[in-house]
């Protein structure tokens, strides 16, 4: 038996959750696939995984094996393409993780053009609003959306989130449009963003001339999902807080009007993550300069600015509903990561936590 080919085989047999799926991703008869497995589990005399005629169960053993031989695997991978990266284009395998808003409305519709730089990168786009962990999940990095809470992973910080404030049409003609923060304490509803760290969202957040200012006001509806805050917003529930970039094709469309234009609210940073002890093959290298370069040219994202100062024991703000459309999931830390440095920095001694966005 190739045990590093069994190995192989194992890990795709995994993350596809079929062995049709992985004797095609890797141009192997079915009954290899099916008796590289078996190679595998007689050799290390444990079932790894469940079949039956429908579907594919990784075992707990399983489970435990391939979290650490997809490591391993991941770093002969980068040995290789670190060896040949001095003289050949980027290549091979690129798993990315982002959120739905992000991926539908700026990423994939320039990819064209990612592809045609690089035509031998295989791009692997998962698209959730669970935060992913590169540190944890097979990923090679992951764009997310919020302030850096731990020292786990390694992050970049490419650009931010500029949020406003909006209602639908239908909303301010029952209720007239606002001329301050403060209106609308009486006589409005905002949609709430509900799950920072377990508590209730605090409201909206406006600043202007140095004065900032957090509104309550009457939360008749509040969601824990982006979308679903998108959707309040358009139905006429009450006055919302959106990242520019989601809100402005339906500003466009007439669905959606800003209001309290004088007043900004505090921006979302935006980073790719990626584990602090992983090596940055090309290919990794190629996307993340290949996505700032987007971010800083898209007219609804701001360029990045410097991070904000650590601070410990803040609490959340109201562009948190930012993060979640962008990717992140309330109640859990928009992302885990280190203040942006360097490839491989040395891992920080103390955790530092800065104000959430």
């Amino acid at each position: 038996m190739d045990q590093l080919q069994a190995m192989r085989v194992f890990a795709r047999v995994v993350e596809t959750g079929s062995f049709t799926r992985t004797a095609e991703a890797l141009d192997l008869p079915r009954a290899t696939v099916s008796k590289l497995v078996q190679a595998l589990e007689s050799h290390l005399r444990v079932r790894l995984l469940n079949r039956t005629t429908r579907r594919v169960a990784v075992t707990p053993e399983g489970a435990a094996y391939y979290e650490r031989t997809h490591r391993l695997l991941g770093e002969l991978d980068e040995i290789d393409s670190g060896l040949s990266d001095a003289h050949a284009a980027p290549r091979g395998r690129l798993r990315v993780e982002m959120g739905s808003a992000m991926a539908r409305l700026v990423v994939i519709p320039a990819l064209a053009d990612f592809q045609a730089r690089y035509p031998d990168i295989r791009l692997e786009l998962g698209v959730s609003d669970r935060p992913g962990d590169p540190g944890a999940d097979p990923l090679d990095c992951v764009i997310r959306a919020g302030v850096l809470t731990e020292p786990s992973l390694v992050a970049r910080r490419i650009g931010e989130l500029p949020v406003r404030t909006y209602a639908a049409p239908a909303y301010l003609r029952r209720h007239g449009a606002p001329r301050r923060p403060e209106d609308l304490e009486d006589g409005h509803g905002i949609v709430g963003c509900f799950g920072c760290g377990g508590r209730a969202h605090p409201g909206l957040d406006f600043r202007r001339d140095g004065q900032r200012i957090s509104v309550q006001g009457r939360q008749a509806v509040s969601v824990n999902e982006g979308s679903a805050l998108l959707a309040a917003g358009l139905a006429g529930l009450g006055v919302v807080q959106l990242p520019a970039f989601l809100a402005q094709p339906h500003v466009e469309a007439g669905e959606l009007v800003r209001v309290l234009e004088g007043w900004t609210s505090e921006p979302v940073p935006l980073h790719v993550v990626f584990p602090h002890n992983r090596h940055l093959g090309a290919r990794v290298r190629a996307f993340v300069d290949w996505v700032a370069d987007l971010f800083a040219g898209h007219a609804l994202l701001g360029r990045p600015q410097a991070a904000p100062a650590a601070t410990a024991g803040v609490a959340a703000i109201g562009p948190l509903a930012a993060a979640t459309l962008a990717g992140a999931t309330p109640g859990r830390s928009p992302i885990r990561a280190a203040p942006p440095v360097a490839a491989r920095p040395a891992r920080p001694a103390a955790r530092a936590q800065a104000c959430p966005a």
